[in-house]
């Protein structure tokens, strides 16, 4: 029998502001007397989601904010009901969602432990027995006989994490509490949620914005889309395709900046007009998406206006947050600076290996003579770009780097003589 059931569950919620019991009573009879009534729209936070879980399966739920992660959780948490279909869970259910919602600012933490554990269905006989336990792992003895007012937001929060994980419940429900409390306390929640996991075999399903931990931590994977089942399956194939959307969307932002703001950023003394910038795949075709490790043509269409004298032009590449991650200059390494003269040029600066990791990067161009301090000619987020492999999982690159050394490895035998050591 699976431990949770979703067949065909639908949540609607009403747009707009809450309507008075006397705009609902004028409704009403404009209604009876067959007059029209405008109704704001409803809004679909689910739609027609069906799933089952089984018993000891841990499955997380991925998708950006606004997606129907939380509203799920909670109709399986009970806090909630849908408005079609229906959702079934078997088993006790221990919900870590809104962790500390339910603490009184002027009850002690001893208190507030009790209290909290009785909401989430704990007897007093349990959490006597629990209630070292609880305290130890929050690391809060010291401060547990304080009224919570006088806590910081992270000791509350890191009390709630204690009581709600020491539940002896079937199944778990989590969303975003392993980021709880200092780097130390984050690293024992991800250790006791392991515990649950692996020792303990509890059907576990959790949503977090730390995608990385997703795929580590769990068996199947759901990617919601505005309220649908956009992708389901292999943890790393599911993780791989919300990197993938995420980075379209951040490519489509930063296109539309352009496009909103009516001009490009730049700086620029009037000598020069940047009029295109375009990527070139291997086949010479302008693209927007490129393959890790692919060869790859920057080309600069521009207007000079005055003739430039011992030039240099600079290509550089950041991600959309601004981190200069590379650039190349056209007079490093012993290269001759450039003249240009009146009239339109086309630059090409040629990559034949590109080295960046999956993700969203841009363009930045310069151009300045080699002999002063003087611009010619900068701008940054000229162009925005993807990044794309299809071989590496886009969630263990994040936060590691953005460019792969692209060497190679050998693995080989040491040999060791047996007279090395006296």
């Amino acid at each position: 029998m699976p431990a949770i059931e979703v067949s065909h569950v639908t949540k609607e919620y009403q747009l707009g502001a809450l309507q008075s019991l006397k705009q609902k009573l004028v409704n009403t009879g404009a209604r009876l007397m067959g007059r029209e009534v405008e109704q704001t729209p409803l809004f679909k936070a689910l739609d027609d989601v069906n799933f089952s879980i089984e018993p000891g399966e841990v499955v997380g739920i991925i998708g950006h904010n606004g997606a129907g992660k939380s509203t799920l959780l909670k109709m399986l948490a009970r806090i909630s009901t849908p408005t079609s279909g229906h959702v079934k869970v078997n088993g006790r259910v221990a919900p870590l969602i809104e962790v500390g919602a339910g603490f009184v600012g002027d009850f002690t933490g001893r208190e507030n432990v009790y209290l909290n554990g009785a909401i989430l269905g704990m007897s007093k006989r349990e959490i006597d027995r629990k209630f070292d336990e609880i305290v130890d792992f929050a690391e809060m003895a010291e401060f547990i006989d304080t009224p919570v007012k006088r806590y910081s937001s992270g000791m509350q929060v890191k009390l709630a994490f204690a009581v709600a994980t020491s539940i002896e419940a079937e199944i778990l429900i989590v969303d975003e509490v392993l980021a709880v409390g200092d780097l130390a306390f984050q690293r024992k929640c991800f250790d006791r949620m392991e515990n649950l996991i692996k020792r303990e075999q509890r059907t576990v399903l959790m949503v977090s914005h730390n995608i990385r931990q997703v795929e580590r931590l769990c068996h199947r994977v759901f990617m919601l889309d505005r309220g649908r089942v956009a992708h389901q399956g292999n943890p790393k194939a599911v993780c791989n395709a919300f990197f993938d959307y995420n980075d379209k969307k951040i490519y489509e932002q930063s296109k539309q900046f352009l496009l909103a703001s009516g001009q490009r950023p730049v700086v620029s003394s009037g000598e020069l007009d940047l009029e295109e910038i375009r990527l070139l795949d291997k086949t010479g075709a302008a693209v927007d998406r490129l393959a890790h490790l692919a060869a790859m043509v920057i080309e600069l269409h521009v207007t000079v206006k005055s003739p430039l004298r011992k030039v240099a032009i600079g290509i550089g590449i950041h991600t959309p947050d601004m981190i200069y991650v590379a650039n190349d200059d056209s007079s490093l390494c012993g290269r001759e600076p450039v003249d240009l003269e009146l009239g339109k040029h086309v630059i090409r600066y040629s990559v034949p290996a590109l080295t960046l990791l999956p993700g969203i990067f841009s363009l930045r161009v310069g151009v300045a003579p080699t002999d002063t301090d003087r611009v010619v000619f900068y701008g940054e987020n000229l162009k925005a770009f993807q990044v794309t492999a299809d071989d590496i999982s886009h969630s263990r690159t994040v936060n590691q780097g953005f460019v792969s050394f692209g060497g190679s490895w050998l693995f080989d035998r040491a040999v060791t003589a047996s007279s090395s050591f006296v």
